[in-house]
């Protein structure tokens, strides 16, 4: 079935909705068979948090044994920072992907711009890539959730529960980060990614209790999206669940609509019209 595009007038196919399922899912399809060939590449995303675990294993939390834990109860600081490092990996695993791989097609390589002359849409596309920074951050953060169970830093069975926050971390970052390269317009300018992810890996209760940082940046802080993934999975990790949790859930729900909301926009805005 065909009809004509008013404004271009351009003969455009219209397909039946049930043969548009799976659109995006061809985004992350075209993304694995792409990471086939450079597999080392992907892989060694998942050793960065991991030698962080085993300098503080070995070293710092020799210096530091215990801190107070999200229930005021002492714990080990190696067991106090993994949870952190986790969502620290996923959401490197995502802004990598979501940023400099989404720059690189939209800016040069023109990749949507071909994906666009077939029924795959903006949204589609938003989709697709996000869904692959998704699963990269989701590999991740498996593979140093299984290096946590190794080293005996998991108390609690709630702790099944930090894969899929993990997930919902590398979807909020990889939707404000895919939003964020459409405003990039030289790899120069990637400095900025680096200046917003590095403050937030440092500063987001990663490494410190809150009560340690002064009133006034402790309210900023609380608005850094990696410090309500890190409160998340500490709690998880250890089994201590309160009513607090949820406005932690709600706020990366939040960012990730937002996120695949204003992707999608700003793909429309900049290649459809």
């Amino acid at each position: 079935m065909t009809t004509l595009d008013q404004r271009s007038g351009v003969l455009l196919r219209i397909l039946p909705p049930g043969l548009y399922a799976g659109r995006a899912s061809k985004l992350v399809e075209r993304s694995v068979l792409a990471y086939s060939r450079m597999w080392l590449v992907f892989v060694s995303g998942v050793f960065e948090p991991l030698f962080y675990l085993v300098a503080f294993q070995i070293g710092f939390g020799k210096l530091v044994s215990e801190v107070t834990g999200p229930d005021g109860r002492p714990m080990s600081y190696v067991a106090f920072v993994a949870p952190a490092l986790l969502a620290s990996s996923a959401m490197n695993g995502a802004v990598l992907d979501s940023t400099f791989n989404v720059f690189f097609k939209f800016r040069y390589a023109k990749t949507y711009e071909a994906m666009l002359a077939t029924p795959i849409g903006p949204l589609d596309i938003a989709v697709g890539e996000i869904s692959w920074a998704v699963l990269r951050g989701g590999i991740y953060a498996v593979a140093f959730f299984g290096v946590m169970l190794a080293m005996g830093l998991v108390a609690s069975p709630w702790a099944v529960l930090l894969v899929p926050v993990a997930l919902l971390v590398a979807f909020a970052f990889a939707a404000i980060g895919m939003t964020c390269a459409t405003f990039l317009r030289s790899p120069s300018q990637f400095d900025f990614v680096q200046l917003a992810v590095m403050p937030m890996f440092l500063f987001s209760t990663t490494f410190y209790p809150l009560s340690v940082y002064p009133p006034a940046l402790q309210v900023l802080v609380q608005c850094f999206p990696l410090y309500h993934g890190v409160e998340l999975m500490r709690k998880l990790s250890i089994g201590v669940l309160d009513v607090g949790m949820l406005g932690h859930l709600a706020y990366l729900v939040a960012l990730a609509v937002l996120g695949v909301w204003g992707a999608s926009r700003r793909l429309t805005r900049l290649l459809l019209r």
